[in-house]
């Protein structure tokens, strides 16, 4: 098991860093504004509560909220417009910085392609390295359940992309960071995980994670202290 000493040594020489995008790139859960927009708000934030505590299986828990929240397209882009989604404090600077290092970023998420892709380029990423959920929708706009061939549907799904990452691009260390269960458990075949608490704690990530932060100021100076 690595110590922190040598998981700051992989930060620090990585070719590629992920990052999770709800609760950790960005302050809120997608999914939940998107209930909440939809008007299920509690009923969805319950079900969340219980997928990132790792009790009930990623697909499982995804299939029964988007079940609750049937969003059609109208309303996705409309949650865009009027509540595009709140960068957390300090990632603007963190993959500017990555970038000049000439590290790939990318991120990979179990929320939605397309709230996913505005974050994206509000960061200067290209949406060819957003990994995603895709919403599926009828001719008329309705909700017509979502791509389930994604592998960040499943559980595990983080770390097969990872995988894909590694072989696609030869990346020799990858890091991924983020706030949740399913963000841990990507490491391996991710080389380091950094649990991210800086919008919410959560508690088995907190506990198992060798390298926790609560702000991305703590990375920034990482990069700089070399």
């Amino acid at each position: 098991m690595s110590s922190l000493m040598e998981m700051k040594e992989i930060f620090h020489n990585a070719d590629a860093v992920c990052f999770d995008v709800d609760s950790t790139v960005i302050r809120e859960e997608g999914i939940d504004e998107l209930a909440k927009f939809c008007g299920v708000g509690d009923a969805v934030a319950e079900m969340t509560r219980r997928a990132m505590g790792g009790s009930v299986t990623f697909k499982a828990a995804l299939t029964a909220r988007l079940g609750l929240i049937r969003p059609s397209y109208e309303q996705v882009q409309k949650l865009i417009s009027e509540h595009p989604p709140q960068l957390t404090p300090g990632i603007r600077e963190l993959v500017s910085r990555l970038h000049q290092r000439g590290v790939q970023v990318f991120l990979v998420s179990g929320g939605f392609q397309s709230i996913v892709d505005h974050v994206a380029m509000q960061l200067n990423i290209p949406t060819a390295n957003v990994y995603a959920n895709r919403l599926k929708f009828y001719f008329n706009g309705e909700y017509a359940g979502f791509d389930e061939t994604q592998p960040t549907a499943e559980s595990g799904g983080k770390g097969k992309v990872i995988s894909y990452l590694k072989e696609q691009f030869q990346f020799k260390k990858v890091v991924m960071i983020g706030d949740g269960a399913t963000d841990m458990e990507a490491c391996p075949p991710a080389d380091c995980f950094i649990g991210f608490g800086g919008n919410v704690v959560r508690k088995q990530v907190k506990e198992k994670a060798k390298w926790y932060i609560t702000h991305f100021d703590e990375l920034l100076k990482e990069l700089e202290e070399r």
